[in-house]
């Protein structure tokens, strides 16, 4: 974090303080929004000359009584915040992984008046395997809260239409990586990708896979699920 977003994060804090001693009410969607805006502008990332990457799911916390006097009214606003972000977005030429989304929790530790934003940029994810998905596998790689068997003789994952698991996520080259399925065992490979693949943290090319290991490309974390194994 260099100085001028030091700065910016103290004056946030400040804001959103006499906000709360100030008017003692619920949190206005106005303050909500400018702290959105913020949030992306602080977490760009560059992609290329014109093309900044920004997070797309967005986490509003709130006390818990500001949580409730939103009730009724959070899905629309939660719409018309997304579409604030997203000509936002337009505007400044970033771009977004997948779709946004924006919802609100409560945190016990906040007062009335203050609120925090968590984001994260994370990717869209289809599975392209036309293979039949009536008998259950002892396998499964989980992206982004979903879940997708593996199955023998594997499946291909890349930001390419040709890929069997296909993410949009622009550190992903259009084949990546391989999931490989033989019997009981599993292993991941990478394709020739640019940017190559982290398997729990490290850097290789080749890798036997286990309960609850994770590989990593581009922006993207995937964990492989095993029945039967501690």
């Amino acid at each position: 974090m260099n100085g001028l977003q030091r700065f910016e994060h103290k004056l946030e804090q400040l804001i959103s303080g006499a906000f709360a001693r100030a008017f003692r009410s619920a949190v206005q969607p106005v303050e909500i929004a400018a702290a959105l805006q913020r949030e992306c502008d602080n977490n760009a990332q560059i992609l290329s000359r014109d093309r900044r990457l920004v997070p797309n799911t967005f986490h509003v916390e709130l006390s818990a009584v500001d949580l409730e006097r939103l009730q009724g009214y959070d899905d629309a606003m939660g719409r018309d915040l997304i579409d604030q972000l997203e000509d936002h977005a337009d505007s400044q030429g970033y771009v977004f992984t997948g779709p946004v989304s924006v919802d609100f929790e409560a945190a016990d530790d906040l007062t009335t008046g203050r609120f925090r934003i968590r984001s994260q940029a994370e990717a869209q994810v289809t599975d392209n395997d036309q293979r039949t998905r009536t008998r259950s596998a002892r396998a499964v790689l989980e992206v982004n809260g979903s879940k997708h068997p593996l199955r023998a003789p594997g499946l291909v994952v890349g930001r390419g239409t040709e890929a069997d698991l296909r993410i949009n996520d622009p550190g992903v080259s259009r084949q990546h990586v391989e999931f490989i399925v033989n019997g009981d065992d599993l292993e991941v490979i990478d394709l020739g990708s640019t940017n190559g693949m982290l398997v729990n943290g490290t850097k290789v090319a080749r890798a036997a896979l286990r309960d609850g290991t994770e590989v990593r490309i581009g922006r993207t974390t995937m964990t492989v699920r095993i029945d039967g194994e501690a």
